[in-house]
C-alpha cells in the first residue's frame, strides 16, 4: 500500500464531505454534515473509498489504481443496508443471449438486453395500437426466442387512453397476463424478464405514494417485485421533465406554488430512504429515474451515499441522431462507471417516427401549408405526426434544423447500404453511455427489423460515424431550435413552455 500524507487525506476527507452535502436541501441534516463532527466509521468509509480509486485513487497509486471502475459504487459497501450496488461497472457486456447482447444496469446486478420493449402505447387508444393478441406475440418473440429481456412500462401507461376503450394501468395488466401466461410471475422463472415501471413524476412522488403506488403496479403486474422502479419524471422542477423546448433554468417557475407549496417537493434523502424501503421489503430489487438531468442523477446518487442507502442504479431518457444533449450536458460525465456508475436507458431513437424517414417526401400533417393535404394526413395518419394533438406535442422532432439533418442522416444511410430506421437504432446501440435502447413498435415486423439491428456482430464503421458527427456538429440541438418563434410568443414556445 502506498504511504500517505495523513493530513492531505484529512483535507481530502472533509473536501468528499462538503461535496457531498453541496448536493442536498439546504434545511437537510446532510447539509450540515460538514459543521459537525464526523463519526469513526464515515470516515473510515470515506477513506476507503477515496483510496478505492475515486478523485484521489490516482494520487496514491497502488496495484489497483488503473482498474477501479466497478468500485464507483462501493463507498458505504460495509453498510447491510446496500443490497444492489457495487457489483461492477455499468453497461459491462455480462452474456450473449440468441445473439442480443446483455449490460450490466448501474452498478446493480440487474442484467438488461441492449433492446427493451417500450409499452407506451400498447393496448392504448391510439389509432394503430397493438392489441393485446399483437403484444403477446411481441413478447413471445423478443423474450422467449430472441434474447430480449426487458420490458418498460408506466401506471400511466398506455397513452393515450380515452377511459373506455384504454385506461391507465391496463398496459402493466396486460404485460402481468401474458407472464402469467407464460409461467414467467414468480419463481425462478421470473428471472427470466427484467419488468421496469414508473411511479407518476412531480408532487405525485411522495415516501407515501412511492409505497402506495408500487403496491398498485405490483398488483396489475401480478408479480412479487418490480426489477427498476422509476420516477416518471422528476419530485422537482426541471426544465425538461416535461416535453417542449424548454432548456433553460427558469427559478420563476420553480417558485411557483405547485412546487413551493405543502413543505415543497420530496427531498432526495426522503426518496432514497422510501426506495430502500421498498428494497429491504423485497418489493424492488432498483430503482431510478427519467427525464431528469445531471444534478438530479447526482443529488440522488451523493444523498444515497451519505445515507448509507441503495443509490439509482438507472437514468431513462430521450435520445436520438437528432437529441444528444445528454451526452453533451453533464448526464453522461455523472453517469460514467468512473463518477456515478448510473445505467442509462434510452428511448425515441426514432424521434417519434420522423427517423425512419417516412415523413421526409410528405411533411407531417401540421407541417403543409394546404388545408386539402393537412385533412388528407390527419385521416389517413401514417403515425402520430400526423395526428393533430401528438403532432403539436411533439413539433420539436420536426424544427427546420432537425429535419435538414435527418436529410443528410438519411444520406449517409443510404451511402452506407441501409435505411434510415437501421443507422438510426446501431447508432445510439454504439454510443458509450447507453445501456439500452426502448423501442416501441406497432406490428410484429417493426419488431423483427429491430432485433435484427440489435444482434448485428459489426458495429458501424468509424466512416460513418463520424459523417454523423460531422452533420451533428452543424447544430447540437437540432430540436431545441426554431426559426419560427414569434415576437409576441412572449417567452412560450409551441405547445405553451416556457422558453428558452
Amino acid at each position: 500500500m502506498a504511504t500517505i500524507n495523513i493530513n492531505t487525506v484529512a483535507a481530502a476527507i472533509l473536501l468528499s464531505v462538503s461535496t457531498t452535502s453541496a448536493f442536498t436541501t439546504p434545511s437537510s441534516n446532510i447539509f450540515r454534515m460538514s459543521h459537525s463532527p464526523i463519526d469513526s466509521e464515515r470516515r473510515r468509509q470515506s477513506v476507503q473509498v477515496m483510496m478505492a480509486g475515486g478523485f484521489l485513487g490516482g494520487i496514491f497509486g497502488g496495484e489497483n489504481s488503473s482498474n477501479t471502475v466497478a468500485n464507483a459504487a462501493t463507498s458505504t459497501g460495509s453498510n447491510a443496508k446496500i443490497k444492489n450496488s457495487g457489483k461492477g461497472p455499468t453497461n459491462e457486456i455480462i452474456k450473449k443471449v440468441n445473439g442480443m447482447n446483455q449490460r450490466r444496469l448501474g452498478g446493480s446486478d440487474i442484467i438488461v438486453s441492449e433492446l427493451g420493449l417500450g409499452t407506451q402505447r400498447w393496448v392504448s387508444s391510439d389509432f394503430n395500437a397493438p392489441n393485446k393478441d399483437d403484444i403477446f406475440k411481441f413478447m413471445d418473440f423478443a423474450i422467449l426466442d430472441n434474447g430480449v429481456n426487458l420490458i418498460d412500462t408506466a401506471e400511466q401507461y398506455p397513452i393515450p387512453s380515452d377511459g373506455k376503450k384504454a385506461q391507465e394501468g391496463d398496459s402493466e395488466v396486460a404485460i402481468g397476463e401474458w407472464m402469467n401466461a407464460r409461467g414467467l410471475s414468480n419463481g425462478e422463472s421470473r428471472k427470466k424478464v427484467v419488468i421496469a415501471t414508473k411511479i407518476t413524476g412531480g408532487r405525485n412522488v411522495t415516501p407515501k405514494n412511492i409505497k402506495a403506488d408500487c403496491a398498485g403496479s405490483l398488483k396489475r403486474l401480478g408479480t412479487d417485485y418490480i426489477d427498476v422502479y422509476q420516477l416518471h419524471w422528476p419530485a422537482r422542477y426541471s426544465p425538461q421533465s416535461n416535453w417542449g423546448q424548454s432548456l433553460a433554468y427558469d427559478i420563476n417557475a420553480d417558485k411557483n406554488p405547485y412546487w413551493r407549496g405543502l413543505g415543497g417537493p420530496t427531498s432526495f434523502e426522503d426518496l432514497c430512504l422510501a426506495m430502500q424501503d421498498l428494497i429491504d421489503e423485497g418489493k424492488i430489487r432498483g430503482w431510478g429515474m427519467c427525464n431528469d438531468n445531471a444534478y438530479g442523477l447526482t443529488g440522488c446518487t451523493r444523498a444515497a451515499k451519505a445515507l448509507g442507502v441503495t443509490p439509482p442504479c438507472s437514468l431513462q431518457g430521450d435520445f436520438s441522431l437528432i437529441d444528444r444533449k445528454s451526452e453533451e450536458n453533464g448526464v453522461a460525465e455523472a453517469a460514467s462507471p468512473y463518477n456515478e456508475n448510473v445505467g442509462f436507458m434510452s428511448y425515441n431513437a426514432l424521434a417519434g417516427g420522423m427517423l425512419t424517414g417516412k415523413y421526409m417526401n410528405k411533411p407531417a400533417a401540421l407541417d403543409n401549408n394546404e388545408r386539402a393535404k393537412i385533412m388528407e394526413a390527419l385521416e389517413n395518419p401514417r403515425g402520430r405526426m400526423d395526428e393533430f394533438g401528438w403532432s403539436r406535442t411533439l413539433y420539436r422532432y420536426r424544427t427546420e434544423a432537425a429535419q435538414e439533418a435527418i436529410v443528410e442522416y438519411s444520406k449517409i444511410a443510404k451511402d452506407a447500404g441501409m435505411t434510415l430506421t437501421e443507422l438510426s437504432q446501431r447508432w445510439t446501440r454504439q454510443r458509450s453511455l447507453i445501456t439500452t435502447t426502448l423501442v416501441g413498435h406497432s406490428n410484429i415486423d417493426q419488431l423483427k427489423e429491430s432485433v435484427n439491428y440489435f444482434t448485428k456482430s459489426q458495429p458501424l464503421s468509424d466512416k460513418v460515424m463520424w459523417e454523423i458527427d460531422r452533420v451533428h456538429m452543424k447544430n447540437r440541438l437540432p430540436i431545441f431550435s426554431s426559426n419560427r418563434v414569434g415576437k409576441d410568443w412572449n417567452g412560450e414556445g409551441e405547445i405553451g413552455e416556457t422558453i428558452p
